[in-house]
């Protein structure tokens, strides 16, 4: 166990990602970020880690995290936003409702939690948006906490370690904390995570690269480990409309569960004679692969709720990616 903690953080000294924003937080023993010498360390965490769901590092660190924490520093300052704020800051990452849980778990530590983070990853899974392994970073990246989670680049580690072609979640998070340096939890679990993202990839992994490789039972055949899940993405066909009033165009503000509180066209269920197709463009969204198709429609939908915005209000407003397509037809 010994040399196998020491090749890991031998390895993430030399070629881990050390200069990540979120891992240079104040309180911690490297220099802080000169951006976040303000930020809260476990809350700076927490937005990385919520932004790194579904999101590659590069996106998260160039365009979105520094410009969040920006807006809102605190969790008093996340709370307290318009709802269209916080959806407007997200805007481009997608999934949106990690946006509305960051807002709904800082209004319950404004009200249960004394305005901070709880510490502890049970208090921690209170939350909405938090499940097990953002419940364990949080506590081991924004307390120090010594403790073992398992995310997607963890669980392909451990299965190519222990040559398992289809793990459990038990037997992952066992094999986690069976592994865990006590010592230095928080370079540990980062190396690992690096590892993952960078050397133990999915289709070629470097295996004569990976400090691991001389504990590593599954390395002959790592492809194997674990087996790959086979995804196919559903064709759906969408009309969107558009409605004009001077130089004013219509938008909708949904209320369903993908894309609550952002402003969309009209999902046309019949296209008129009378619409004018303006074009068409791909797109994909979760398990969807959408064809659209854009018309600037001459009548009001009676059943629909529009609200009407000059080209500079809907510059403001929160946007589906999905919208932001379709107006480029406009």
């Amino acid at each position: 166990m010994n040399d196998f903690h020491q090749s890991l953080l031998e390895w993430y000294y030399k070629f881990g990602r050390l200069d990540l924003p979120w891992r240079n937080l104040p309180t911690q023993s490297s220099t802080p970020h000169p951006s976040l010498t303000h930020i809260n360390r476990a809350y700076g965490v927490y937005i990385s880690e919520i932004m790194l769901q579904q999101t590659q590092v590069s996106v998260v660190m160039e365009r979105f995290y520094f410009p969040f924490l920006s807006l809102f520093p605190t969790l008093t300052s996340l709370a307290n936003a318009k709802e269209e704020e916080v959806l407007k800051a997200w805007q481009g990452l997608g999934y949106y409702s990690r946006a509305r849980n960051l807002q709904k778990s800082a209004k319950t530590c404004l009200e249960h939690f004394g305005g901070i983070l709880p510490r502890s990853v049970n208090e921690l899974k209170t939350l909405s948006g938090i499940g097990d392994y953002t419940a364990g970073a949080i506590a081991c990246f924004g307390y120090g906490e010594a403790v073992s989670f398992v995310d997607g680049n963890i669980a392909r580690i451990l299965s190519r370690l222990f040559a398992t072609p289809s793990p459990t979640p038990h037997f992952l998070k066992a094999k986690a904390q069976e592994l865990l340096n006590l010592q230095n939890p928080f370079d540990h679990n980062q190396a690992l995570l690096d590892i993952g993202a960078t050397i133990c990839t999915p289709k070629s992994p470097s295996c004569l690269f990976c400090p691991l490789q001389d504990f590593c039972l599954g390395k002959d055949k790592p492809t194997l480990y674990p087996t790959p899940k086979k995804s196919s993405l559903t064709p759906l066909k969408l009309y969107l409309g558009f409605v004009k009033v001077g130089d004013k165009i219509s938008l909708l503000k949904s209320t369903q569960k993908l894309y609550h509180g952002l402003y969309n066209p009209i999902v046309l269920e019949e296209v008129s004679e009378e619409a004018e197709l303006l074009g068409k463009f791909s797109h994909h969204y979760t398990r969807y692969k959408i064809e659209a198709f854009v018309y600037l429609c001459p009548t009001i939908p009676t059943e629909e709720k529009l609200e009407f915005f000059t080209l500079q209000e809907i510059e403001s407003l929160p946007l589906s990616n999905l919208c932001k397509k379709a107006l480029r037809w406009i």
